[in-house]
Order: C-alpha cells, then sequence, then structure tokens
C-alpha cells in the first residue's frame, strides 16, 4: 500500500471527528473521544498509535516521559484532543511544541466540546511540503 500523505491522513481524521461529533456531540470525556476516534481510524485501515511517550532532552538530561501524544496517526500525523470549554492558546502551542520536539510536520487540535466541530479543528504545520501537483499534459496540436 502506498504511504499517504499527511493531508490525505489529516482529511479521514477530520471527516472521522466530525462522524464521532455528529453522533455523541459535545460533554464527554477527552479519554472516550480518544478511544472512539482511534477506532474509527483503525476502521479505516490507518495505524494508530495512542498516548506515545514523547521525550525531551535539555543540556545532556533526558526525559523519558516528558510529554504524550493524544494520537500518532500513520506515524506521520500528531493528534491533540481535547475536550474544553474554551481553547486557550497555550492548547495550540502544545501542539507545535510537540511537532517541533517529534519532528513531525502535521498536527490536528480538536477540541469536541464545541457545538459545531468544525469550530474545534485546528491544523498546525511544522515545515510541511504540500505534494507536487500532477503535472499538466501537453495538449494535442491543433488541426489547421
Amino acid at each position: 500500500m502506498a504511504q499517504r500523505h499527511e493531508n490525505e491522513i489529516s482529511y479521514i481524521t477530520r471527516k472521522a471527528a466530525f462522524t464521532i461529533h455528529k453522533a455523541l456531540g459535545a460533554g464527554l470525556l477527552e479519554s472516550v473521544y480518544e478511544a472512539l476516534l482511534t477506532h474509527e481510524l483503525r476502521k479505516q485501515g490507518l495505524h494508530v498509535q495512542t498516548q506515545v511517550a514523547l521525550p525531551v532532552t535539555y543540556d545532556g538530561i533526558v526525559l523519558e516521559n516528558g510529554f504524550r501524544i493524544d494520537l500518532l496517526v500513520e506515524g506521520k500525523v500528531v493528534v491533540e484532543l481535547k475536550s474544553v470549554e474554551v481553547l486557550l492558546e497555550v492548547h495550540h502551542m502544545q501542539l507545535l511544541t510537540y511537532l517541533k520536539l517529534s519532528g513531525h510536520k502535521l498536527g490536528l487540535l480538536i477540541n469536541f466540546n464545541v457545538p459545531l466541530i468544525k469550530q474545534g479543528i485546528f491544523r498546525k504545520v511544522n515545515g510541511l511540503e504540500e505534494p507536487s501537483a500532477p503535472s499538466a499534459k501537453p495538449s494535442a496540436p491543433s488541426a489547421g
């Protein structure tokens, strides 16, 4: 199977979040949304790791469990889940830090505690290169 680009993985993940939110709405615990999103993504044939340890190295010391990534999809897309009344700037910075420390290029911050899920999904990038567009085929020579 061909490797999927981060944008495709992101699309499938956002679609799964929409499916869950449409069925159950807001108000559940973050851990419930994590289990449900993991289930939905695995149904789509994606490899999903949960609660992935993210070590932090500083001044010669390594903190093996410095952070935990909620979901790592296909080994490429970091997904940070929330179920909070209001997302704060620190939540956005947390995802950007995870991307920087892990070297991954795309992350999604998803807050399920919103009336419309599209209001709770934020895409963050860390040096992601867009896939090149297919080259245009030359047009056939005109008769005449």
